[in-house]
């Protein structure tokens, strides 16, 4: 069993930045896909951006490519997402999560990943 959990949402006016956390526990991240999606009020869960297996890939939804930045420290078995340039639209609950499989590339189905975290806020607003 994983627990994921993710830390460091909070309120940020428009152009501002933070930094997401997903802390595992339980077994190691090291070896599976990561990912974080989102979701804001009334619309479905969204795929923003995913790390392979080794950590030499990554992937962003066009809607943030440029301006966050996945990464992770499989020896502290974290994952992260540095956020800059915040807009109002990326207000949403955030969601890291864990592929199913040992060795996976990124996919953006939610159906592919089998571990969530309980989500962190983010507010971008003035």
């Amino acid at each position: 069993q994983v627990q994921l959990v993710e830390s460091g949402g909070g309120l940020v006016q428009p152009g501002g930045s933070l930094r997401l956390s997903c802390a595992a526990s339980g077994r190691t991240l090291s070896g599976y896909a990561m990912a974080w999606f989102r979701q804001a009020p009334g619309k479905e869960r969204e795929f923003v951006a995913c790390i392979n297996w080794s950590g030499a890939s990554t992937y962003y939804a066009d809607s943030v490519k440029g301006r966050f930045t996945i990464s992770r420290d499989n020896a502290k078995n974290t994952v992260y997402l540095q956020m800059n340039s915040l807009k109002p639209e990326d207000t949403a609950v955030y969601y890291c999560t864990r592929s199913r499989l040992y060795g996976s590339s990124c996919n953006r189905a939610t159906g592919e990943y089998a571990y969530w975290g309980q989500g962190t806020q983010v507010t971008v607003s003035s």
